[in-house]
C-alpha cells in the first residue's frame, strides 16, 4: 500500500474503493475494506503488522467499501452510521451487491492484474454463509462521532449526499480527511441515487476543515482545492439535466444526450462501465428532478 504520511496508508490502484488504515500508538484504525478477497486479506496482514486493529470504519454502504468486512472478522470493532447499517449488503431490485462483488473477481479489464482477483474465487463464501455474519455489527451512530485511539483523533462526520449514511473521517493530527465517495478524484463520479444538494452541502462542510490531504473514495490522493472541482462536477450534471427538462426532453432523450464521458476515466478496473455510468447518472437525476414532492414539501 502507499504511504501517505508516517501513519497513513492507502491504495488507489485496486479495483473498488481506496481502502486505508491509520497506525496509532495504540493500534490500527481501518477506513473502508477492499472489495477483492485476496486484497482484503493482504491489507489485514499488513495493517496488523503495525499493531492490533482497533476499529474498522465504513464510510458508506456501497459494496466496494464494505464487502471486505467479511475478511476482517475478529480484527476490530466495526463502526458506521445508522444509514450504513440499515443498508449493509441489502439486495435491491436494481442491484444484488453479493452477486456484483463476485462478478468483479475476474473482470474484462483485469486479466490477472491488481484490477481483478481470480484467486479470490477460492476464498468466496456461499451466500447463506456470508449473510449469517457479514461483519456489520458494532458501534452504530447517528449524527457525528469522535473516537480517540492512541495519539490520534478520528472525527466521523455525517456527510450525506452520495449515500444517506455517508461519513467523512477527519484525523486532525495528520491534517487529513478520508471522504469516501463524497469525492471522486480525477475520475468519473457515480451519482447513483444520490441527493446532489445534500452532497454539495457536505462538500462545503469538508472544505471548512483544516486539512492538507484529502483521501477520496476513488482516484488519487489530493488536496482541499479539489473539493471545488467535485462541487463543479455535481453542479454541471444537475444543470445539464435541468436544462434538458426545460427543453422538454423525455427521460429517454435526456439519457441519450446528456453525457460527460469526456470529463475523465472511470476508476481503475471499470472502464467498460463508462456508458452505464452516464446512463445511470442522467436517468437518476431526471427521476429526482421530475418527482412529485411529498405532501407538505411544496
Amino acid at each position: 500500500m502507499e504511504r501517505v504520511t508516517d501513519a497513513i496508508f492507502t491504495t488507489t490502484k485496486w479495483r473498488g474503493c481506496n481502502p486505508s488504515y491509520v497506525a496509532t500508538t495504540d493500534g490500527v484504525v481501518v477506513i473502508d475494506t477492499p472489495q477483492l478477497p485476496t486484497k482484503a486479506l493482504a491489507m489485514r496482514e499488513e495493517a496488523e503488522s503495525h499493531g492490533p486493529i482497533r476499529y474498522v470504519i465504513n464510510t458508506e454502504h456501497h459494496v466496494d467499501h464494505i464487502f471486505g468486512n467479511y475478511y476482517f472478522k475478529g480484527a476490530g470493532t466495526v463502526v458506521h452510521h445508522q444509514g450504513v447499517h440499515d443498508r449493509f449488503m441489502v439486495v435491491y431490485p436494481e442491484l444484488d451487491p453479493f452477486a456484483y462483488a463476485y462478478e468483479a473477481l475476474p473482470t474484462p479489464a483485469g486479466k490477472g492484474t491488481d484490477l481483478d482477483d481470480p484467486e479470490g474465487v477460492a476464498l468466496w463464501p456461499d451466500r447463506d454463509e456470508y449473510y449469517k455474519d457479514p461483519n456489520k455489527d458494532g458501534i452504530v451512530f447517528t449524527g457525528d462521532l469522535t473516537i480517540h485511539v492512541g495519539n490520534h483523533t478520528f472525527q466521523l462526520l455525517h456527510t450525506p449526499g452520495h449515500t444517506p449514511g455517508q461519513v467523512a473521517v477527519y484525523v486532525p493530527e495528520e491534517s487529513t480527511v478520508f471522504t469516501g465517495d463524497t469525492i471522486f478524484s480525477g475520475c468519473q463520479t457515480w451519482l447513483m441515487t444520490s441527493d446532489v444538494d445534500q452532497w454539495i452541502a457536505s462538500l462545503d462542510r469538508i472544505r471548512a476543515l483544516d486539512v492538507e490531504r484529502v483521501v477520496p473514495g476513488h482516484g488519487p490522493v489530493t488536496d482541499k482545492d479539489y473539493i471545488n472541482m467535485q462541487r463543479s462536477v455535481l453542479l454541471e450534471w444537475k444543470t445539464a439535466v435541468a436544462c434538458a427538462l426545460a427543453k422538454g426532453w423525455s427521460r429517454e432523450e435526456t439519457v441519450a444526450r446528456v453525457d460527460f464521458s469526456d470529463r475523465g476515466p472511470v476508476d481503475v478496473g471499470q472502464g467498460y462501465m463508462m456508458s452505464y455510468i452516464q446512463t445511470l447518472n442522467a436517468g437518476s437525476l431526471w427521476d429526482k428532478l421530475t418527482a412529485t414532492p411529498p405532501d407538505g414539501a411544496r
